[in-house]
């Protein structure tokens, strides 16, 4: 038997609540456990991938490391919708996280195609 597929989708802000942190814990948990898992940020959660973050101000970690490392776990794949990244202004060459581009409209399809599906935010 396989082992099943996560798709873990992420729609809040970083650092607002603890969506963002909590979906990266969960995905290097099952990695961690060989289990495929891609990770999917959308919305205001593209804000995690900001190369100028600077979040020791409200006392927490930076979350844009974390996810810098999360291939290093065995997180197969990091994704962002492409218009999210345009609005909030975030340049995808500039993250320091590897990170593939989707569109907004391909994740119905995206979504179907993994045997989990995960949702915080």
């Amino acid at each position: 038997m396989s082992q099943p597929s996560y798709l873990i989708v992420v729609d809040a802000a970083p650092y607002g609540s603890l969506a963002c942190r909590e979906a990266l814990d969960v995905a290097l948990a099952l990695a961690a456990f060989d289990q495929s898992v891609t990770l999917l940020l959308r919305g205001a959660a593209v804000n995690g991938l900001a190369a100028d973050q600077r979040p020791d101000a409200i006392e927490q970690k930076n979350l844009a490391k974390n996810l810098g490392a999360a291939g290093l776990y065995g997180v197969e794949t990091i994704l962002a919708i492409r218009e999210d990244m345009q609005r909030y202004g975030i340049d995808p060459d500039a993250t320091g996280v590897p990170v593939t581009l989707t569109g907004a409209s391909q994740v119905d399809t995206m979504m179907n195609s993994f045997d989990r599906v995960l949702q915080f935010g």
